[in-house]
């Protein structure tokens, strides 16, 4: 047996993942990642104190695999309080499952965000999904999201001022094309538990996955530029040996350097990230913005949710506009977020501070039908070469993770057998 390492190209959730895994089946491995540091597309900055994830995300604690990874204790999440306030003819109004909140139930259903039987609907939706089991979710026959809505007999109203807001910034898209297989699952994990952030930010969850790993074995500021068999050729012109090769990489970049892997294709977001003297709200809830007012899709105030991300007296405000809206508005949008921010507050907006803007190009791989046909995709991509990350399952923590296991879980069959 060759005495070489795993080679695995990549030091997000899915590489690091991999990574433990091979540890704990005591398979030695070499993590060769392109940039700096450890975390993909979950990393968290700090700038002037204020912890700035890089692009809003957030941990829905129901995550099966994330339950199973990950010590949660450790993280000390904040949770936010569960529903939404949506902006509808100038005023916010609450949205909440009234199983988890049972004092909201006679604001959501005065809200003017669908009618009695809409909500009704909602209602038996969480029902039938917290029953069933995720091979469930993943054998029905699959649709587009807004499809399955309508098949499910929501109204027009419902849709447009809950759903295509909700789940349009979670799937970073309005049209709601993406699948109803992630919907339903998406929609699962949030009747299961709360959303949820790590009081060090969300880069937490990669450097608590590489704290157990051996330094020896991580390599950063490596990028890799095509990939054998038996292992890999760095871009600077260094071939580096391996027994196998791991491509854990995002969808893109997997594809650029694996023929047999399709670009997936990718949404992307915008994030302002405002420093504040105090919030203009109390509560851990999310703002969902109406497009007739401005290009914000949602906001909220993580400080509010885990006091880590701002400093002691200051505050953080999130904001989040999706990349098809900046193409569709072109111009200055960080000004027009800025007088939205003002119609929904007052002038006291007028003292935040723009700490940092992120355009997250890759921020999310398309998921639109036939995206979930099968749910898991093959992680074998040829004899000793192997490939794994959210492109591959379910677009989401959970997905990047479970397919990093399972990348491993087939090494470790191939290298021993």
């Amino acid at each position: 047996m060759s005495s070489d390492p795993v080679i695995i190209v990549g030091g997000g959730l899915a590489g690091l993942a991999c990574a433990r895994q091979l540890q704990q089946a005591d398979v030695p491995f070499l993590l060769l990642e392109a940039s700096d540091g450890l975390g993909g597309r979950v990393r968290t900055d700090v700038v002037d104190g204020f912890l700035l994830d890089r692009g809003f995300q957030v941990l829905l604690s129901a995550y099966p695999e994330c339950r199973e990874v990950l010590d949660y204790d450790a993280l000390n999440l904040g949770y936010f309080r569960e529903g939404a306030r949506v902006r509808v003819e100038g005023e916010f109004h609450e949205v909440a499952d009234p199983f988890k909140r049972p004092e909201s139930t006679w604001k959501t259903l005065r809200a003017p965000i669908g009618g009695m039987s809409d909500k009704l609907r909602i209602g038996t939706m969480r029902t039938r999904l917290a029953g069933e089991s995720l091979e469930d979710v993943f054998s029905r026959p699959e649709s587009t999201t807004e499809a399955h809505l309508r098949d499910a007999g929501f109204s027009d109203e419902m849709i447009d001022r809950f759903f295509r807001r909700f789940f349009g910034g979670i799937f970073l898209e309005s049209g709601l094309t993406t699948s109803s297989r992630m919907f339903e699952f998406v929609f699962r994990m949030f009747s299961l538990g709360p959303a949820c952030l790590p009081d060090k930010g969300m880069g937490a969850l990669a450097r608590q996955l590489a704290a157990g790993l051996p330094e020896t074995s991580i390599r950063t500021g490596v990028e890799v530029g095509s990939v054998r068999d038996d292992g890999v050729t760095t871009v600077s012109g260094d071939t580096i040996a391996g027994r196998a090769v791991v491509v854990a990489t995002e969808g893109r970049g997997a594809a650029k350097l694996l023929p047999e892997v399709a670009d997936p294709g990718y949404r992307g977001v915008t994030c302002f990230y405002y420093a504040a003297e105090r919030a203009p709200l109390e509560d851990p809830i999310l703002l969902l913005g109406d497009p007739a007012e401005g290009p914000i899709q949602n906001m909220c105030f993580p400080s509010q949710v885990a006091a880590g991300y701002a400093p002691d007296g200051k505050t953080l405000a999130s904001v989040s506009v999706l990349e098809e809206t900046v193409s569709e508005r072109g111009g200055d949008v960080q000004s027009a977020v800025e007088s939205q921010l003002r119609s929904w507050f007052g002038d006291e907006t007028d003292g935040w501070k723009l700490l940092r803007r992120y355009d997250v190009e890759y921020a999310l791989p398309h998921q639109d039908p036939p995206a979930l046909e099968p749910a898991s995709r093959e992680v074998k991509v040829r004899d000793g070469v192997y490939v794994c990350g959210d492109h591959r399952e379910t677009a989401s923590l959970q997905g990047a993770l479970v397919s990093g296991r399972r990348a491993a879980e087939a090494v470790v069959s191939e290298v021993r057998g």
